[in-house]
């Protein structure tokens, strides 16, 4: 089926309400488990990525999550890997912002690291898309190559300089790693504060197989939190972008700094959110393996009842919440598939 057949979307909206009453009004969406950085903390180096057969095409990703917002999404996040590499992504986002258009969709945004958004900025605005998060964990040349293996910091920034002029808001996400970034927090928060931007720091979470032992990278954010409290008033705010981020404001640099704490404070009992892998598979949970295969739903007919019950079947089994675990007893990880798997 042809994107540009997909019939509009009549609102009102209907809802998804999984088991435990909470309103599932965001999607996340994984278009490629491809990525051009190999974040050690995320990948191993030698990495065997899916076969391109295995993918959803871009029309079958519209259909899928236009197929969602009739149901009620109302915010799409568009992941990886990393989402700009996926081949002819701009058809597929371009598609999307119909939804937008239409006032279906609240907002459409992305997950990068950065290194395409030079190129592709421009476009992303004039498709509606107003906020972008690129992830960015050291702002040391030499440190960021060795901890994304091939990333070049220089053409992330010039990506972030093109995004803001574009007039897209960016938001800066940092995983915090013991003894890797630890010491430079405080600064690459005033940096981002410096330029308009907010930042999220993220605990490391048990995901697939990599290179290195998570146990000598996790580094608590109760730990890091209390150490900023020495030189920064920390206030914490109500403000939401729909994820799992607790917000604090600063009072030194006037930014907003948000927490995501899968490990010391996990974020379930607020969680609005599901997660579709780029080959159609969801999952309910990121920390839990139960998943349930909508591609089989969505090529079974042109028609989206089968899809729509697929749909309902797995939000109606979705847990409470995660167990993510990190010690020297259990090493392996809590969840076997990589985070670009399921989309960062």
């Amino acid at each position: 089926m042809q994107a540009s057949k997909t019939q509009p979307i009549n609102l009102p909206q209907s809802s998804m309400i999984d088991p435990f009453g909470r309103t599932i009004d965001y999607l996340r969406v994984s278009v490629t488990d491809r990525c051009d950085f190999r974040c050690v903390y995320c990948m191993a180096e030698d990495m065997t990525f899916l076969p391109k057969r295995d993918l959803l095409s871009l029309e079958e990703l519209d259909r899928l999550c236009s197929v969602f917002i009739e149901k009620g999404v109302r915010r799409l996040r568009l992941t990886g890997g990393e989402p700009l590499v996926r081949k002819n992504i701009m058809h597929l986002i371009r598609q999307l912002s119909r939804h937008i258009r239409s006032g279906a969709l609240e907002e459409l945004t992305l997950t990068s690291n950065g290194s395409q958004l030079e190129r592709f900025a421009g476009e992303l605005a004039d498709c509606g898309v107003r906020r972008i998060n690129v992830s960015i964990d050291t702002l040391d040349p030499e440190k960021f190559q060795a901890i994304t293996r091939w990333g070049k910091l220089d053409k992330v920034m010039r990506g972030i300089e093109a995004a803001e002029a574009a007039g897209l808001h960016v938001k800066i996400n940092t995983v915090a790693l013991k003894g890797f970034n630890e010491q430079e927090i405080p600064e690459m928060m005033r940096w981002a504060h410096g330029r308009g931007m907010d930042m999220t720091v993220i605990e490391t979470m048990p995901m697939g197989e990599i290179d290195a032992d998570r146990t000598d990278q996790y580094l608590p954010l109760s730990l890091l939190r209390a150490s900023l409290e020495h030189d920064f008033t920390l206030t914490d705010i109500p403000f939401k972008t729909g994820g799992p981020a607790r917000y604090v404001e600063v009072a030194e640099t006037g930014g907003r700094l948000g927490f995501i704490t899968p490990m010391t404070h996990n974020f379930c009992e607020s969680c609005n959110r599901v997660r579709i892998t780029c080959t159609g598979t969801l999952y309910m949970c990121l920390g839990q393996d139960d998943a349930a295969d909508l591609r089989e739903a969505l090529r079974a007919s042109e028609g989206n009842e089968l899809l729509s019950s697929a749909i309902d079947e797995a939000i109606g089994r979705k847990p409470k919440g995660h167990d993510f675990v990190i010690d020297r007893r259990t090493r392996r990880p809590s969840v076997s598939r990589h985070m670009s798997v399921t989309g960062g």
